[in-house]
């Protein structure tokens, strides 16, 4: 007989790396889209590679900030409702410990334990750490791994810009008959590669993951092209 190994994530561990790793495929995503958007449609009106380097830069750095504060908002409130939730378990702990161990053994009740194993467990737990069996039991929440909002805030950053760089790139980089074409492809390559990405991250279907993605980001090209050309037309 061959031992079991534990070599591979288990429980919340693995659920968080597959969200960072779900939000950062997002976050280039957006990237992608956004930058692309708006450097086609510059690249509608004019073919001046200074005006392109220049408002690709600007929808980079305005995009990876913008990202970066909503993440750190975000994750801030997460963070700050967190730490409200444990200081009242913390107190009714203090306040009302046997309220608080009933309590604990129903919840244990409710995910399958018998009344009597519920409560030998609820004891144990209470006795090595009252706080943390509490936290996780009954409000979900690991008091080592709260969120961390700096953390959240640069993921999101550095996602973006690594998203923006493709179409910025894409577009000042080759010879002005070849901009459009290369810009539009290669977003669309890379749309597909996220689009599949995201899907197998959520355990989806990827095929309609890839099309939504690939779909979403000719569409917003093809609009802001339109745009852009009919501004040039008019001399705008």
């Amino acid at each position: 007989m061959t031992e079991p190994t534990h070599d591979e994530p288990h429980g919340g561990a693995l659920g968080a790396r597959l969200n960072w790793l779900r939000a950062a495929v997002l976050g280039a995503n957006d990237g992608i889209v956004s930058t692309a958007g708006l450097v086609v449609g510059v690249a509608g009106a004019t073919g001046s590679r200074s005006a392109l380097l220049t408002a690709g830069l600007a929808g980079l750095l305005a995009g990876s900030m913008s990202m970066a504060a909503g993440e750190y908002v975000s994750v801030s409130t997460q963070r700050d409702s967190e730490m409200a939730a444990l200081a009242v378990e913390k107190r009714e702990l203090r306040e009302q410990p046997e309220a608080e161990l009933r309590e604990l053994t129903e919840l244990l009740e409710q995910r399958g334990l018998s009344r009597e194993v519920a409560r030998e467990a609820a004891e144990q737990l209470t006795a090595r750490d009252a706080l943390r069996a509490h936290a996780r039991v009954e409000l979900g929440i690991d008091p080592d791994e709260l969120t961390n909002p700096w953390h959240a805030a640069w993921a999101s950053f550095l996602a973006f810009t690594v998203g923006a760089l493709l179409p910025l790139l894409a577009i000042v980089l080759p010879p002005a008959d070849w901009r459009l074409a290369v810009t539009v492809l290669s977003v669309l390559a890379v749309l597909t590669l996220t689009g599949f990405s995201s899907a197998r991250l959520g355990a989806a279907a990827p095929k309609r993951a890839v099309l939504r993605n690939v779909a979403g980001g000719a569409l917003a090209m093809a609009v802001t092209y339109a745009a852009g050309s009919l501004l040039g037309a008019v001399g705008v």
